[in-house]
């Protein structure tokens, strides 16, 4: 297996970056993320690979970083996540995101990504939310004490709008586009501002 590439990006187009290692250039399908991580061509590079292989095609998919990879790694044991689905959702979302809303069973605002529709976000938070709440050893690149660590502020926004009367099926895709690093107050004001656009 191809664990990781350490190069010059050669060539980029949608979801498709070109990494040259010892005059071999290898075509990798990756992430809006990625790429944007990534920057111009003629950087030198290092990527985090996974390799498919079907009895029609071999495919290597390159990450900038662990997490986005393991992210990948997790949406392709999805009964009905392919590849392309995997990849369209990882360019929307971080991977902490990701996880906010897998852990906190927001399938609706994963069927706000290209390509995902009511049944396959709810195949997603079937599967993976129990991982992600039991910290599976194959998720110890995203586990969920991370990743609520950087969202605390998120979890008393949260308690918070629901003290006022929101539902937390109504906030969380709110609350789930907003910066992590805003603080509570700053979450529930814009919170609550998009709830108001939402009403009139």
């Amino acid at each position: 297996m191809i664990y990781s590439l350490h190069g010059t990006l050669t060539e980029t187009e949608p979801n498709l970056a070109v990494i040259e290692c010892g005059g071999v250039g290898y075509a990798c399908r990756t992430t809006q993320t990625t790429l944007s991580a990534l920057g111009a061509v003629g950087n030198e590079v290092r990527v985090y690979t996974c390799m498919t292989v079907r009895e029609d095609a071999v495919e290597l998919f390159a990450f900038a970083d662990k997490t986005e990879r393991t992210c990948f790694e997790m949406l392709l044991t999805v009964s009905g996540i392919g590849a392309k689905a995997a990849l369209s959702i990882l360019s929307d979302l971080t991977p902490n995101k990701f996880a906010l809303l897998v852990a906190s069973g927001d399938s609706a605002a994963l069927t706000k990504v290209k390509g995902i529709g009511k049944k396959s976000a709810e195949r997603i938070i079937l599967d993976l939310k129990d991982k992600l709440m039991k910290s599976n050893p194959v998720l110890t690149e995203i586990p969920l004490p991370a990743v609520s660590a950087k969202t605390d502020n998120f979890s008393e926004a949260l308690a918070a709008l629901t003290v006022l009367g929101y539902r937390q099926e109504e906030v969380m895709p709110v609350l789930a586009g907003l910066d992590e690093t805003l603080s509570a107050e700053e979450l529930i004001r814009l919170t609550l501002r998009e709830m108001g656009r939402k009403s009139k």
